[in-house]
């Protein structure tokens, strides 16, 4: 028997060796589904190419443009970039905590998050950092990505930085032990009035509702009776956080957004009643960079008739992706529902699959068509739908403000374009704030500061940078452009010495998105009316005709007294 078993193991060993030799050119034939094609492919490929290839690598390559196939925004991450994709929503990462930017292949400290791990290891903002663990790290190396790998990493780990600090030729050796900091989505929050409340949210991520909180809160013990939320440049994130926000300020089982797809079932969030903020004049402020979660919630505060909103059409984004995990630690970001407003209307503005060229290029085509400078330039490409009161919304491209304030372009020049784009002013704010860091560290308030500024004639001293800098100067147009430059110069240099907060705040001095919003709170029109009907004018005409005819009526009565007098 063991000798009948181990000549039957033999044959089929023999046998399977035959079929596999005799076939092997035919094995994509045998099994040709499209489920099953690209995985053959690659199979084959693997065994039969004449050169050793990297299948992985063609792998990276590959998925993405199947992806983009699909949708705009179904997208493959590897496994390298996933914490990149992920940290600024998930509310914190590991790392040094120090903000950068990298001039003259040099990394410099540009801000320190306070009682973050760099502070408390002595890194100063304005230190330029040559060394990472031993080893030097400036010249063409030194990149964003590169940076970022060497400077985050696991929690309690420790890196050593090599320091050369202003005014000091001598490298300084810090120890730092990487720690979790906090990123934050409320970026600003500060009375614009007496009466006015704002809050700015950067994005929707996993601490957007109880950073809302924080700032509802810090504003009722300043008396705000009015509110304004800002997601300008807002480009979304959570669903869930948007929901949690619009929760906040609407009444009870009032539809917020529904979800609906191929293979996803119709699924709404709806409110629970327990907003504290149910009844307070709101405003939303959006523009064209407001997208995907910003939207659902200036949807619904729009549809449900419960505030205003003000500023330009926002992006368009109503594609909802479900994050699928692979093995190796890379995911894909798949498109499985589309969003709708209470309305009914889905914000995703059109694309053609396989074209995300043309759908990039959006923006600049609303630009150059003059939608930013004139309400009337909006195209509406969808339906018509009505909110809660029966006001008109649109479908089919974003969400349409109910008042539209249109791009400021007072002021601008070719020079002004060419200072801004080339990054000069943001270098020259850099290197002001760098060669002036002791005296200006000593201004604490946005006010003072700004102050300051004005008095030290950053224009003149920015134009005389930039000509020495390829820039040529135009002493005409930085005369026409002189506002403009001198608010972005010093808007840049307020950010470097202070914080998010405070260069947010001094944007928003004489911005006329929010001196609209504050006309609208002194008209008391923050809530939308219901829209007149046709009866509603007849009746309204004709109560203005009795009136008329009451007032005639008195003036006659009087003339014929003062005759008979």
């Amino acid at each position: 028997m063991p000798l009948l078993m181990a000549l039957c193991v033999v044959v089929g060993i023999i046998i399977g060796t035959f079929f596999a030799n005799h076939f092997s050119s035919n094995r994509l034939n045998i099994i040709n589904s499209g489920s099953n094609r690209l995985n053959n492919l690659l199979h084959i490929i693997d065994d039969k190419y004449v050169d050793n290839v990297n299948i992985d690598s063609l792998v990276e390559k590959a998925v993405p443009q199947i992806l983009s196939d699909l949708d705009p925004h179904s997208v493959y991450i590897s496994a390298k970039d996933v914490q990149i994709a992920t940290d600024d929503l998930r509310g914190s990462f590991s790392g040094v905590g120090i903000e950068f930017v990298i001039r003259e292949d040099t990394i410099h400290v540009q801000g320190v998050i306070k009682n973050g791990p760099a502070e408390r290891a002595g890194i100063l903002a304005g230190d330029k950092i040559v060394r990472v663990d031993g080893q030097p790290f400036v010249g063409k190396t030194v990149t964003n990505e590169e940076a970022m790998h060497k400077l985050k990493g696991p929690k309690d780990t420790k890196v050593r930085l090599g320091v050369v600090r202003y005014g000091d030729k001598k490298i300084k050796e810090f120890t730092v032990t990487r720690g979790e900091i906090p990123t934050r989505s409320v970026t600003a929050t500060y009375m614009l009035d007496d009466d006015t409340g704002y809050i700015r949210i950067k994005s929707f991520g996993e601490n957007t509702y109880p950073e809302l909180l924080i700032a509802l809160a810090q504003l009722s013990q300043q008396g705000f009776g009015n509110l304004v939320i800002d997601l300008r440049d807002n480009t979304g994130g959570y669903l869930k956080s948007a929901v949690q926000m619009a929760n906040e300020f609407l009444p009870k089982n009032k539809l917020i957004v529904y979800t609906q797809g191929r293979k996803s079932p119709r699924q709404e969030y709806r409110t629970d009643g327990r907003g504290s903020y149910q009844k307070m004049p709101l405003i939303v402020l959006i523009n064209e960079s407001s997208a995907s979660a910003s939207e659902i919630f200036a949807g619904a505060i729009q549809d449900n008739d419960r505030g205003t909103i003000i500023g330009r059409r926002s992006f368009g984004k109503g594609l909802v992706q479900q994050q699928i995990d692979f093995p190796d630690g890379s995911m894909v970001r798949l498109t499985v529902a589309r969003y709708y407003t209470p309305s009914g209307r889905c914000i995703q503005k059109p694309y053609t699959a396989g074209d995300p060229l043309n759908y990039e290029s959006d923006l600049l085509a609303r630009y150059q068509h003059g939608e930013f400078f004139s309400q009337d330039s909006i195209k509406h490409t969808g339906p018509v739908y009505h909110t809660g009161i029966g006001r008109e919304v649109y479908g089919g491209g974003g969400i349409t403000p109910d008042i539209f304030v249109p791009e400021d372009t007072l002021g601008i020049t070719s020079y002004y374009k060419q200072a801004s784009m080339s990054g000069l002013i943001l270098q020259f704010a850099f290197i002001y704030t760098d060669d002036n860091r002791l005296k200006l560290n000593n201004f604490k308030e946005m006010m003072e500061l700004s102050d300051y500024l004005v008095k030290q004639n950053s224009v003149e001293q920015f134009a005389a940078y930039a000509d020495s800098h390829g820039l040529k100067r135009r002493n005409l147009m930085i005369q026409k452009s002189h506002n403009l430059l001198e608010r972005y110069i010093n808007s840049r240099i307020i950010y470097n010495i202070l914080d998010e907060d405070a260069w947010i705040q001094y944007l928003n001095i004489g911005d006329p998105v929010i001196k609209a919003a504050i006309g609208v709170f002194k008209k008391n029109e923050a809530f939308p009316k219901k829209p007149q009907t046709a009866n509603d004018m007849k009746k309204q005409k004709t109560a203005y005709a009795k009136e008329v005819h009451l007032i005639n009526h008195e003036m006659e009565r009087n003339l014929n007294m003062v005759a008979l007098g």
